[in-house]
């Protein structure tokens, strides 16, 4: 009995699948192409350039920003050098521990001023920083306050600090959102007592 099974060899494709195929190695060797060829010689260098410049940017729009500062500070510095501003430009206070509590009584009454602008502003703690600067021509005196307050005031509170006399800084500034919305801001202000004459 003869079987009619015949053994066929490597089945031929379609004209169709020829084409999709081709098509398929060709998008293939494209893709080797152009990362061997073209990415890493001359896109990925682009790229890179591309990212420097954009940080370039930013420190240029930061520094431009700075400059835009100088006429602001130059009628300052002006006024400082003409010797208007000086005479209130240091604390009152001639010891380290009363001009700590005139900067507090300071920041109380900025406070204060402030206590019922839209959302409020308190001042939950303050308190004196030790202080070791027996050493420097110009003594600083600092306080540690905590302020509770909404947007508006708190920007209007800083902002009265930065103004009159005398002259008192912000530093180290830290402020984080409560749970009901207002702002928690923890900062050190600091003051100058004026130096002993010689």
């Amino acid at each position: 009995m003869r079987s009619d099974v015949r053994r066929s060899g490597p089945q031929r494709l379609t004209p169709a699948q020829s084409r999709l195929a081709a098509v398929v190695l060709t998008l293939a060797a494209l893709a080797v192409a152009y990362f061997l060829l073209l990415h890493w010689w001359f896109v990925a260098p682009l790229m890179s350039i591309d990212g420097r410049m954009d940080d370039l940017q930013a420190i240029h729009a930061k520094y431009a920003a700075a400059v835009a500062e100088q006429p602001r500070l130059a009628k300052r510095v002006a006024s400082l050098e003409r010797g208007g501003a000086t005479v209130g430009a240091f604390l009152y206070a001639d010891d380290p521990s009363a001009a700590a509590a005139g900067l507090i009584q300071r920041a109380t009454d900025v406070v204060a001023a402030h206590a019922h602008d839209g959302a409020g502003c308190s001042m939950p703690s303050k308190m004196p920083i030790e202080q070791d600067r027996t050493n420097e021509a110009v003594r600083r005196v600092s306080v540690s306050i905590t302020l509770d307050c909404g947007m508006q005031p708190l920007a209007a509170v800083l902002h009265d600090f930065d103004r009159g006399l005398p002259y008192v800084f912000v530093d180290n500034l830290a402020i984080a959102r409560s749970q009901d919305g207002r702002l928690q801001a923890q900062l050190t202000l600091s003051g100058y007592l004026r130096p002993a004459s010689p």
